[in-house]
């Protein structure tokens, strides 16, 4: 069988066992992230199934989608009604999970600080799907759901950079606050302004066309390609996304048909629900349980890390 015929046939696989997945946790409440991973975890121990979770394969191809989606349902006056208490979680808060969580592990689980510090980005954003289904479910206030969205969106892209930044000081050895600044106010302050030119020039064009076809393919262009852009100077790919997508989801709503607003919906919704199954589907096919075992006091360690530095970031 040729390599285009068993990529085919993996990725047919894998979108089976998703839409398995998916309706097994409808009938039995059970969290669908959750079961994602322990899929995954299963079908690790089958041979011949071999996937690479890649640093490029989710940043290029996987986050933009999920982040695209979450911005274009964003309102634009609730976030701006909520700007502070959203800039707060998603900056200074971010950044104090990463503080503490780096802080827990070093001291307690013996780890180098600057190797804690590392894992204390990377582990800083949330995901908030499993939550925002609850809220749903409860009938939560829309601000908790807002704010839980917005600041899972801006967080992301904090997390992102400051991910780097601890990247570089763990591999030179060094660090300068002051270069840490002004690196992260142009890393992130390039990828909005990206975002933001981008998103305007899709949105203009899209109200100067009727069809619908080519509008939801501008939008998709706009969602990759922004990230792509970015990425090129150097910026946080993330957050021109984020801006991307709140300014098609804001100002290029209003020059858009109802056709064209339905398929664009459908068609992100989709999107996110692939790439976020994706995600967690090969995050269980990843893991080496073996490895993960003999390591369970450093997997105690960073869970408790994890919900302390969470505590005091909201609670705090």
């Amino acid at each position: 069988m040729s390599e285009l015929l068993q990529a085919e046939s993996l990725i047919l696989e894998l979108f089976l066992i998703v839409a398995v997945v998916a309706i097994v946790v409808r009938r039995f409440q059970f969290p669908y992230t959750v079961a994602l991973v322990l899929a995954g975890l299963a079908l690790s121990f089958r041979s011949g199934l071999e996937i690479e979770l890649t640093s490029e394969l989710i940043l290029f191809l996987l986050l933009p989608p999920l982040v695209f989606e979450a911005a274009f349902h964003l309102n634009l006056r609730q976030l701006r009604d909520n700007l502070a208490t959203i800039g707060l979680l998603a900056i200074p808060g971010v950044i104090l999970n990463m503080l503490v969580v780096g802080g827990i592990l070093s001291y307690g689980a013996g780890l180098s600080l600057a190797v804690a510090m590392v894992f204390g980005a990377l582990i800083a954003a949330t995901d908030p799907v499993s939550v925002i289904a609850i809220f749903r479910r409860l009938g939560a206030p829309k601000r908790l759901e807002v704010l839980l969205e917005a600041e899972s969106l801006f967080n992301d892209g904090t997390a992102v950079v400051i991910f780097g930044l601890a990247l570089e000081v763990l591999q030179l050895g060094k660090f300068n606050f002051s270069e840490a600044l002004v690196e992260f106010v142009r890393t992130a302050g390039g990828g909005l302004i990206v975002g933001i030119v981008l998103g305007w020039l899709v949105s203009w064009l899209i109200g100067r066309i009727d069809d619908h076809l080519i509008e939801t393919t501008l939008t998709t262009v706009l969602a990759f390609g922004s990230y792509l852009v970015a990425e090129q100077f150097h910026f946080s790919g993330v957050l021109a996304v984020v801006a991307a997508g709140l300014m098609s989801g804001n100002m290029g709503e209003r020059a858009m048909s109802p056709t064209t607003r339905i398929a664009l919906v459908n068609l992100w919704e989709y999107f996110a629900f692939l790439a976020n199954s994706a995600v967690f589907l090969m995050i269980g096919l990843d893991v080496e349980v073996i490895s993960l075992v003999s390591k369970w006091r450093l997997v105690l360690w960073a869970i408790g890390a994890v919900l302390v530095s969470r505590a005091l970031s909201i609670y705090g």
